[in-house]
């Protein structure tokens, strides 16, 4: 089926970083299923779905959520408003409005889309436990950590006992965990589960890996936090690098992880060191994801506490 092919393609671009040809296969997926199969059809709904993924992947919000509540909307009246369908588009947008800071939206929809899930999947299931991580995001941003502590300890618990001790989702509910520790300043416990974390992932994907690098990334936070500086800065080097060569050297992952490493140039009055990271991390940014996303105004905002200090 040439959609299906397209819509591959397209995924895989996505995830190299070159969203441009991504969205030109993902029109042409959806314009193909509209053609086929009518303009209302479970598979137009997908379609739909993935190119407002690619959409809030590039910080375009506002076309990604019109495409997210066409597809919401296609999938409640083509499959019943209780279906996995639409408790994956109700995550998918409630996910959206949690970036855009929208927090009351998106918690009604999170807690929508468990109640669902509750409802059509056994009470133990992988799909719950990433409903209660997303819902525990949602309340450590808001400050409410007693209540995502909570929230994740019991996604951490039930992902164990459902995929085994030792699963790439059981060292994402870790760093979760730990990112919360962080964010209170409990930073000992912090380190001891982004650690864990960091074994598990190295000892399941192997020693180089996107997701390495992410934890190496994390870890390298808390030393920062500490002033444990040549501990983060070996760390953040290690994870560029990585990163780097395994997703080319203009992926916005690479400006994030030059943003990291020019924080902590910044943090110890390094700023002749930063600077150039910061204009590197921006052009990458600018380039790849435009000027409105949310990562490229962060490193433009920092280029400018810097520049201001000069």
């Amino acid at each position: 089926d040439v959609a299906t092919s397209l819509n591959n393609l397209a995924q895989l671009y996505k995830l190299q970083g070159r969203y441009q040809k991504a969205e030109e296969l993902y029109i042409q997926a959806l314009e193909m299923n509209k053609k086929w199969l009518g303009t209302e059809h479970p598979d137009v709904a997908t379609s739909l779905n993935n190119l407002a993924e690619l959409y809030y992947s590039q910080g375009r919000y506002e076309q990604a959520e019109a495409l997210y509540i066409q597809a919401l909307e296609m999938r409640k009246k083509l499959l019943g408003p209780e279906h996995p369908s639409v408790t994956r588009s109700l995550n998918n947008l409630a996910g959206l409005y949690y970036s855009q800071g929208r927090y009351e939206q998106a918690e009604a929809l999170y807690i929508q889309a468990l109640e669902m899930k509750k409802k059509l999947l056994p009470r133990e299931h992988p799909s719950v436990a990433i409903s209660l991580n997303n819902l525990a995001v949602l309340y450590k941003s808001q400050g409410r950590y007693s209540q995502a502590e909570s929230l994740y300890i019991q996604a951490l618990e039930m992902t164990k006992k459902l995929l085994g001790q030792q699963h790439p989702d059981v060292a994402t509910s870790l760093n979760n965990l730990a990112g919360l520790y962080f964010s209170q300043g409990k930073y000992e416990q912090a380190e001891s589960l982004y650690i864990q974390a960091l074994d598990m992932i190295k000892k399941l994907l192997g020693a180089e890996h996107p997701s390495v690098a992410t934890s190496l990334n994390n870890l390298a936070q808390v030393y920062n936090s500490q002033g444990r500086y040549s501990e983060a800065e070996a760390l953040l080097i290690q994870a560029l690098e990585m990163i780097k060569k395994l997703l080319g050297a203009e992926h916005p992952s690479v400006a994030t992880s030059l943003n990291n490493l020019a924080g902590l140039y910044f943090s110890q009055g390094r700023y002749n060191q930063a600077e150039p990271l910061l204009e590197k991390a921006l052009k990458i940014a600018t380039e790849e994801l435009g000027e409105e996303h949310p990562l490229t105004r962060t490193i433009s905002d920092n280029l400018e506490a810097l520049l201001n200090l000069r």
